[in-house]
């Protein structure tokens, strides 16, 4: 099959740079997403989103009429669902959060009243196992006049897949292309029109398997990571109470040839492996149980590392006795959940920030060199430069290893949290 025209669902940190990549190719692709403001921005040949190399690949596809953005869907030859999939909070006894699916069935729904006979449609949103399934069956409830593979299976007038993205922040672009890309078909028929699609501008090979195995292989993925992670937090934390520099430990380890303990931090951000391992917990509880425990020590890192600037706090006030609480100032070197991206989502700092904020009365600074404006739930704080806070602020917070911070060549010169182990 051809595809002349595709459409993405979701012009966020997949879909936008996704929709360019197969626009770069001379396809033509209609973005959708629901915000006003970015199908705007991008009509405009503009970007919402900071990632290297993105704004000039969407202003040539825009500029040549490739790729356009709209609110509604238009009817098109492949179908890319990138829209988000959040957790929600339970009350269960375990306190296991579970997936909300309600962006995907909104998009499903969404392209439903644009479907034909032959289109593919495909899932790329982070999923819990049998989302593509369940997505399959919310377009065949829509559209009772077209069949799906879940009954018409090779025959199906829709193709139906998962392919997950697999890329890192600040190397999108790059690692669209280059990097191996896994197809979950429902059928083979399937995920040969994913491959065939995938193939207009993926370099990486395109491996096929079904769909909850492919499903399942993003969550393997990012689990993975979480469970890496969690050991060099809580190594951090121990060696916190045993008096041990972490840093020196972990690089020591590591010269062992089969050793390779990662980087302690403030605790896990981002929309992938602070969010992924709930989805395989939430369908297993009682098979998950190192995913789990591993998700909840990186969940309360964060509160950690709260607490340790409390206790600067109270240090500070004991050895400058004509000094009270609103007279500290805190300064916040990073807001983003890793480093050079402007991605706030799920990240760490944030609720360190909000905890402390919320409870000291001084000024609170925050750096952030890849925003230019706070967010409205941050404007208790004061955005400013790496200069200004290292000169005026009497507690220094690092919290993401931003490249600024690295190589600047200053630090501050006492009263440091350091998270990420770059000024220790």
């Amino acid at each position: 099959m051809s595809f002349e025209t595709i459409s993405v669902i979701g012009l966020g940190y997949i879909g936008l740079p996704t929709a360019a990549m197969f626009a770069s190719r001379k396809l033509k692709v209609i973005g959708v997403d629901l915000n006003e403001i970015v199908v705007e921005t991008i009509n405009k040949g503009q970007i919402h989103i900071v990632e290297p190399d993105l704004d000039m690949i969407v202003h040539a596809a825009v500029k040549e009429g490739y790729l356009m953005a709209t609110t509604t869907p238009k009817p098109a030859d492949a179908f890319l669902i990138a829209v988000p999939t959040p957790f929600l909070a339970t009350n269960n006894e375990n306190d296991i959060p579970a997936p909300d699916l309600k962006y995907i069935k909104s998009a499903a729904n969404a392209i439903a009243t644009v479907l034909k006979k032959g289109d593919l449609v495909i899932l790329e949103s982070t999923s819990p196992v049998g989302a593509t399934e369940q997505m399959a069956e919310w377009l065949a409830r829509a559209r009772p006049d077209l069949t799906f593979p879940q009954v018409a299976g090779e025959l199906s007038d829709i193709r139906v897949a998962h392919c997950p993205e697999r890329v890192l922040p600040g190397h999108v672009v790059r690692e669209l292309v280059e990097n191996d890309r896994v197809i979950g078909g429902m059928t083979s028929k399937c995920s040969a029109a994913a491959i065939e699609l995938y193939e207009t501008f993926v370099k990486g090979e395109c491996v096929i398997t079904n769909a909850r195995t492919a499903e399942m292989a993003k969550l393997t993925e990012n689990s993975c990571r979480d469970v890496q992670i969690a050991f060099a937090n809580e190594l951090s934390m121990i060696c916190d109470k045993l008096d041990i520099d972490v840093w020196e430990l972990i690089s020591l380890a590591n010269r062992h040839p089969r050793i390779n303990i990662l980087q302690p931090g403030p605790g896990v951000g981002g929309h992938c492996i602070a969010v992924d391992p709930w989805f395989i917990v939430s369908k297993t509880p009682e098979e998950a149980k190192l995913i789990h425990v591993a998700r909840k020590v990186n969940d309360i890192k964060p509160n950690w590392v709260v607490n340790k600037i409390k206790l600067a706090i109270a240090d500070l006030l004991i050895s400058n006795s004509t000094k009270v609480a609103k007279d500290i100032s805190i300064a916040f070197y990073g807001l983003a959940f890793k480093p050079d991206i402007d991605d706030l989502r799920e990240s760490p700092a944030l609720s360190i920030v909000k905890a402390i904020s919320a409870m000291h009365s001084g000024l609170t600074l925050a750096v952030e060199p890849n925003i230019v404006k706070l967010p409205n739930e941050l404007n208790m704080l004061k955005l400013t430069t790496f200069e200004y806070a290292i000169d005026n602020a009497d507690i220094h917070v690092l919290l993401v290893d931003h490249k600024l911070f690295k190589d600047s060549g200053r630090m501050p010169s006492s009263n440091i949290i350091d998270t990420k182990g770059i000024w220790s």
